[in-house]
Parts: structure tokens; C-alpha cells; sequence
């Protein structure tokens, strides 16, 4: 399955992403059997996006300097084949927000949008109530949605929820299951992206692996569920039995 191949592969994960989440991240790839690099200083950026096997960008807690780390790191990604993954976390709650999402879309290639509805619609310009970096609410057809988006920028596209969606502009995959409490783990999200990112480097078969690994995540967050406090600690220990062939 797909976490097998990334701890196969054992890919170099660039992350330019937010404060409250990479360490998260940085552990759940580790114990998948990937190896994450933070690093966003502009000094560097393009170096190291040259090096790894995938790199990506979570704007999370954005500013000016990691804005324009972003795009130097991308700029060098597109240069050298590397797979970008864009996690536009809480695109439409602010201008300043969906403005960068749409500037990193439109000045780089990107390989994968990994978002939640409210983050889609304002990729799309859709009317919609933003709420923070969550999905927010409004009506939309989000397969449909999806697949205009993923056609308009010639990219996969992953909508996470209660049902999640997979597209390409064409095919498109849902995937059931999971538990909502994963959602009350800051960071479950972004995590999901980073190991994204990780298939995208570890396969030949992007659409089919990706769609598979949403469904062992899905798994392994109702395998996780437990009080709250205990649910980083399940998350990444059956992250790490999937990746190891063991659960």
C-alpha cells in the first residue's frame, strides 16, 4: 500500500509550512520512514528544494519572508522536477490569504492542492462563510468544483472531509470512512499534505497511491480514536505500523 512505498522509498520531504504544526509533521514523516527538512530560510530554499524528492508548502502562519521562501523554493522545485504539494490552510478567511494561494497557483506548478471545502471554494471565487482555518460553511458541488480547479491548474486535487474527494479533472476517487475526532488534533491536516507530498516522491502511480493512501489515513484515524490527549500517540504509532507492514 502507499505508506509501505514511502517507507520503501524513504523520500526527502521539503516543508516550508506553519509553526504550530511542524513538529507534528516532521514526526508523522519520520515514522513513516521518511526524512523531513524544515527549512525556510531564503538563503537556502532553492538549494535545498533542488536536493529533495518533494517539497511542501502549508501556509499556515504566513508572512511576507516565508511568502517569498515559498515561491524561491518552488521556483527551484519546478526547475528540477520536484512534486509541490499546496496545503492553502484557511484560503478565504483573509484577502491575504487567498491572495497568496493564488499567486503561489499561478506562479508555480503544482503538482497537488490538498484543502478542505471552505479553502476550495476560495480557490474557486465561490461565495462562501470562512471560518478561520476551518472549512467554514456554504453550498457548493465539490466534486464538480474540484475538477474545474484541477483541470484550470493541470494538477491533482484533494478535498478532505467527511467524504473525501480525489481528482485529476477527470477521474475522480471518494473516499469514506475515518473519525471526526482526528479533527480535533491541530495539525492532522497538514500532516496529511506533508505525507502527500511523500507519495508523490515515492510513486509512479500518483492518482491510484494517492487515493490509497486517503484511505489508510481514514484508517488509521479510526484506529487512533481514544481521549484526546492519547490521539497524536496512536496516530503516529499505527502511521508507523501501516508503513512497516505490521498493523
Amino acid at each position: 500500500m502507499s505508506l509501505r512505498k514511502i517507507n520503501e522509498k524513504k523520500p526527502l520531504v521539503h516543508c516550508i509550512t506553519n509553526y504550530v504544526v511542524s513538529n507534528m509533521m516532521a514526526n508523522g514523516l519520520l515514522a513513516i520512514g521518511a526524512s523531513p527538512v524544515m527549512a525556510d530560510a531564503i538563503e537556502e530554499v532553492k538549494e535545498m528544494a533542488s536536493i529533495a524528492d518533494s517539497l511542501l508548502l502549508n501556509i499556515g502562519t504566513l508572512n511576507e519572508r516565508t511568502i517569498a521562501s515559498m515561491l524561491a523554493a518552488g521556483q527551484s522545485a519546478n526547475e528540477h522536477h520536484v512534486p509541490i504539494v499546496l496545503d492553502p490552510v484557511g484560503a478565504g478567511a483573509t484577502e491575504f490569504r487567498t491572495r497568496t494561494t493564488l499567486a503561489l497557483l499561478e506562479e508555480l506548478k503544482v503538482s497537488l492542492i490538498r484543502c478542505n471545502i471552505g479553502e476550495l471554494a476560495a480557490i474557486a471565487g465561490v461565495n462562501w462563510q470562512s471560518k478561520g482555518v476551518d472549512s467554514g460553511s456554504g453550498e457548493l458541488d465539490v466534486v464538480q468544483t474540484a475538477k474545474t480547479i484541477a483541470s484550470k491548474y493541470n494538477c491533482l486535487v484533494i478535498v478532505t472531509g467527511e467524504t473525501d474527494v480525489l481528482t485529476d479533472g477527470v477521474q475522480v476517487e471518494l473516499i469514506t470512512g475515518g473519525h471526526e475526532k482526528i479533527t480535533k488534533v491541530t495539525g492532522s491536516g497538514c500532516l496529511l499534505s506533508a505525507i502527500c507530498a511523500a507519495i508523490l516522491a515515492s510513486s509512479n502511480e500518483p492518482f491510484t497511491d494517492l487515493a490509497n493512501l486517503l484511505r489508510e489515513y481514514k484508517q488509521v484515524s479510526e484506529l487512533a480514536y481514544g481521549p484526546i490527549g492519547t490521539l497524536h500517540e496512536n496516530l503516529f504509532n499505527h502511521l508507523e505500523r501501516f508503513a512497516e507492514g505490521t498493523k
